[in-house]
């Protein structure tokens, strides 16, 4: 169990505001700030320090706070097993973007078939938000596609998917071209916090391109909009192969070769570093794993 003075160096580290952190808690500013000098006398370093009027963590605080995240989110699920316990039954709490969504759920219901007490909280989101509620335990591990801080997460490599170019089969363009003919046709893309954007961005720069060099562009909110826009003829759009094989199968749309130019990104499996419970998340990576 935590030392309740350090749920309030978590709360301050939330807001970076004292006053909001007593708010928060329902104590007072100068009990706030009697707890983070307690912890700076109990470990021998200054925690917080300001930068002009602005709060910000030191390096001591910054590694007190990842060890008291993980120590946290730990707590949390030591109490979940435990009224699971109580109740027969068990919890499986875990995020994932959309497309690794779409990926495991073969698996996924297998180990819910097999395990029918188990009680599921599946958080699609994308991979900001998923680093974000591992951060706050409201869930124990994700699996996402984009880059993160591996000092504060333990991963193991899911697995590399490629990115394909998808157009219906009416639209006017030829099944192989290099990735300058591709800029003249329309691009329809994923909005800009999503991680296929980020991946085809960064890729287009490393050949000295970016977005703005397709003439048009339809940028929308979901990957299912994405594709249902690609299959009525609107365009090109890149994504994940896994992700439009039943479109693919079925002829609504067909894979354009980009002769000078591909796409592989790794999905990773990750949790917060210095967890107890590494050894039953690398249970169910193995049981989620192609």
């Amino acid at each position: 169990m935590l030392d309740f003075r350090i749920h309030t160096f978590l709360c301050v580290c939330r807001h970076m505001n004292y006053t909001r952190a007593a708010a928060e808690l329902h104590i007072t500013q100068p009990a706030v700030s009697q707890h983070i000098r307690y912890l700076e006398r109990e470990y021998g370093a200054k925690l917080f320090s300001y930068k002009g009027k602005h709060l910000q963590l030191t390096q001591a605080g910054h590694i007190l706070w990842n060890a008291a995240t993980a120590i946290s989110h730990d707590d949390t699920l030591l109490k979940e097993h435990l009224h699971d316990l109580q109740q027969h039954n068990r919890s499986l709490s875990f995020g994932v973007t959309p497309t690794a969504g779409m990926g495991i759920l073969d698996k996924l219901s297998l180990i819910l078939k097999q395990n029918g007490d188990m009680n599921l909280y599946m958080e699609i989101a994308d991979a900001d938000k998923l680093l974000q509620s591992l951060d706050k335990g409201t869930i124990d591990f994700a699996i996402v596609e984009s880059s993160f801080d591996q000092g504060h997460y333990d991963s193991l490599l899911f697995s590399t998917e490629p990115i394909v170019a998808v157009c219906s089969d009416g639209y006017d363009t030829p099944d192989e071209m290099t990735l300058a003919d591709l800029m003249h046709h329309r691009l329809i893309i994923r909005e800009r916090h999503a991680g296929v954007r980020r991946i085809l961005e960064r890729k287009l720069a490393e050949k000295g391109y970016t977005l703005e060099h397709f003439p048009s562009r339809y940028e929308v909110g979901s990957l299912s909009a994405v594709k249902g826009l690609a299959c009525r003829d609107c365009g090109i759009a890149f994504l994940y192969e896994k992700s439009v094989q039943k479109e693919l199968a079925e002829g609504r749309l067909r894979r354009i070769a980009i002769t000078d130019f591909s796409v592989m990104h790794a999905f990773s499996f990750l949790w917060r570093k210095g967890s107890m419970y590494r050894a039953l998340f690398t249970q169910i990576y193995d049981q989620l794993k192609d």
